[in-house]
């Protein structure tokens, strides 16, 4: 786990030293840089930030050069089966000088090219410095190559005016390349409204966008070239599959079991996130059936008061016992976390808002577990390969809510539930939440009903939000495009693997695996994601029927054919539990930590003097939420963390 920088005509020696040492925090172990001037009086310059996982020498050194110096690579990430392919590459001739996967990828490139990508199997972002067709060699090799890995667990951004080209791992290092001004995109700006995150490829910070996952690039003499080289893809809906419930159970088992003892390779110490939910149970699970010594394990957790009617903070109680279950090192962490203190820190580590308030969780188990461990397995993933969460049967209730006579629901269901109090404090929060979103949502076509569940903010709310010149410049633009595009490509497949598609692409890469590359990184850990292997889930998108994965209609089993993979592996009271997420107090932090942040950085001078909202209401959200009226918690954290954001990286 690394950071890269790298530029091409663009700043000088000491631009990309600054550059390397803003992301020291995702590599202390080393560090380094290398440049080369060209004929044709092009400069490249590539830099490296190590975190040192394997091969702990200084044989793992980047940037990194093939025996001839004509290739040079600078690498973040990890490939699990680099064991097998550096065997493939030494029977073919190549000889290696280290025991890294960083030189595994230097010569399989050497051997195929943009090809070698379809071997690799892991979590990588890595550039390629290729000199060869500087040397009389007239092959198709670009100068610089770059690759962000089939999923996007691993971040890519990168900037370009005319012939001069910069990438880093952070936004934050190339905003210190000459001549970049920052600016916000608005549309950038209407998705994260909408979704509390922006989908790749755009960020909210204009002509800085991300590499796609599963894409490379080329930069060279015809300038940048972006090419498609993976893609998730599904059956067509009815089609036959061909195992039974019996063998696929097996099978899903062997390969999950393999993927985390893949996983599990490291020359530094290794453990696992522990909530109390089916996924890190099952890595807890399968990492114990491996490991010589008990797996260390690490749950975080609140102090009581935190915890009244939160249903998205997870029991500690169930963790304790799964770990004690499988004799584990358990370390279970209560925290009190100074939150105003730490937030806008943890905006600066993020580069781009995300309005997810589980960024501070993220944070405070990656920083209490590095006094002991370097690297972490999570159950990132798990949801959107075997359907866990609960809008893909939210379709379902639509349909149900359908049959209710139409004047029933127009006329007295609706302004019901919309009347409805937030009962902020009770469980009953969470419901009313629930039933506000499938009113909006239900009498949607399927698609839209789904992209209108995790919509924090509407059309309609948004257009009362924003001052008369951003909705003009904003006329017109769809912050669903990206979606939109996603189910067109898989609209020959059956709707809960639409969704599962979707989400993938967008929801997972944008947001959780975002955050949690971002916050482990802010602590110098390295996180891994044994469910997004993608030999698994390749398998289980052609060979688990939809029904083996969503079970039953109105309160369908999630993640069916999982759950009974792990039947006779997990205690039963995991195996039976619904989920809980991986959440954060909001209320109480927006309550109590955060009240005063919120009346100063939320005023409605200050909201004027931005120029984005309409102040007053701004202020009617926060005084609604704080009467019990509704509830806007989610919509204030995206207020706060924007305001945190233009301070530190546009008033800086």
């Amino acid at each position: 786990m690394c950071g890269i920088v790298g530029t091409i005509n663009w700043g000088d020696d000491q631009i990309l030293s600054g550059m390397n040492d803003l992301l020291s925090h995702r590599g202390p172990d080393d560090h380094g840089s290398w440049a080369r001037h060209l004929p044709d009086g092009t400069c490249v310059r590539l830099g490296n930030r190590r975190l040192a996982i394997i091969d702990l020498t200084t044989a793992g050194h980047m940037p990194m050069s093939s025996c001839d110096e004509s290739l040079w690579i600078t690498h973040n990430g990890e490939i699990y089966n680099a064991p097998q392919l550096r065997e493939e590459l030494v029977a073919k001739g190549h000889a290696f000088r280290s025991k890294t996967d960083t030189e595994v990828i230097l010569h399989l490139y050497q051997e195929y090219g943009p090809e070698c990508l379809k071997h690799l199997n892991g979590m990588f972002a890595f550039a390629i410095c290729d000199l060869r067709s500087t040397a009389g060699n007239r092959s198709r090799a670009p100068m610089m190559f770059l690759a962000r890995d089939h999923f996007g667990v691993k971040p890519l951004y990168y900037t370009q005016q005319g012939d001069r080209f910069a990438f880093a791992s952070e936004i934050k290092a190339l905003l210190l390349l000459p001549g970049i001004k920052v600016e916000i995109d608005l549309e950038a700006l209407n998705q994260y409204l909408t979704f509390l995150w922006v989908p790749d490829p755009k960020t909210l910070f204009k002509g800085v966008l991300k590499l796609p996952a599963g894409h490379y690039a080329t930069f060279g003499p015809n300038g940048l070239n972006i090419v498609k080289y993976w893609d998730l893809t599904f059956p067509a809906r009815n089609a036959d599959y061909p195992h039974t419930e019996g063998e696929l159970v097996e099978e899903i088992k062997g390969r999950f079991s393999r993927s985390v003892q893949a996983q599990m390779l490291s020359d530094v110490p290794l453990g696992a996130f522990l909530s109390s939910g089916l996924d890190s149970s099952s890595i807890v699970a399968m990492m114990a059936r491996a490991a010589s010594k008990p797996v260390k394990t690490y749950t975080i957790t609140f102090p009581p008061k935190y915890r009244v009617g939160e249903t998205t903070l997870d029991d500690p109680g169930v963790a304790r016992r799964v770990a004690r279950h499988f004799g584990c090192d358990h370390h279970e962490m209560v925290i009190e976390p100074q939150v105003a203190d730490i937030l806008p820190r943890l905006v600066w580590h993020m580069d781009e808002p995300v309005a997810d308030p589980a960024i501070i969780t993220a944070f405070l188990v990656c920083r209490e577990a590095r006094s002991t461990v370097t690297v972490l397995l999570s159950g990132i993933g798990g949801d959107e390969l075997f359907a866990g969460y609960r809008r893909y049967y939210a379709s379902n209730w639509a349909r149900a809510y359908r049959l209710i006579p139409r004047l029933l629901h127009r006329n007295l269901l609706e302004p019901l539930v919309l009347s409805l109090p937030s009962f902020r404090g009770s469980r009953l929060k969470g419901l009313v939440r629930l039933s506000k979103k499938m009113i909006r949502s239900a009498p949607l076509s399927p698609e839209d009903g789904f992209l209108m569940n995790f919509t924090y903010l509407d059309e309609d709310q948004k257009a009362h939000l924003y001052l008369a010149n951003i909705r003009t410049q904003l006329s017109g633009t769809d912050p669903w495009s990206e979606h939109r595009g996603y189910f067109r490509n898989i609209s020959h497949a059956d709707f809960l693997n639409q969704m599962l598609y979707v989400d993938s692409k967008t929801f997972n890469v944008s947001l959780n695996l975002t955050y949690n590359d971002k916050m482990s990184m802010a602590s110098s850990v390295e996180v891994r994601v044994p469910f997004l292997d993608r030999e698994l889930v390749e398998f289980v998108a052609w060979n688990v029927r939809p029904e083996l994965k969503l079970k039953g209609f109105l309160r369908p089993t999630t993640k069916h054919i999982f759950r009974k993979a792990m039947r006779g592996v997990l205690p039963a009271e995991v195996l039976d539990r619904s989920k809980a997420g991986f959440g954060a107090p909001i209320d109480y932090w927006l309550s109590y930590d955060l009240r005063d942040m919120v009346d100063d950085l939320l005023s409605e001078k200050r909201i004027a003097s931005r120029g984005y909202f309409e102040p007053a209401v701004v202020r009617r959200m926060i005084t609604e939420h704080r009467s019990g009226r509704q509830d806007w918690s989610m919509q204030i954290w995206q207020f706060l963390t924007f305001e945190l954001w233009l301070q530190a990286f546009v008033d800086h």
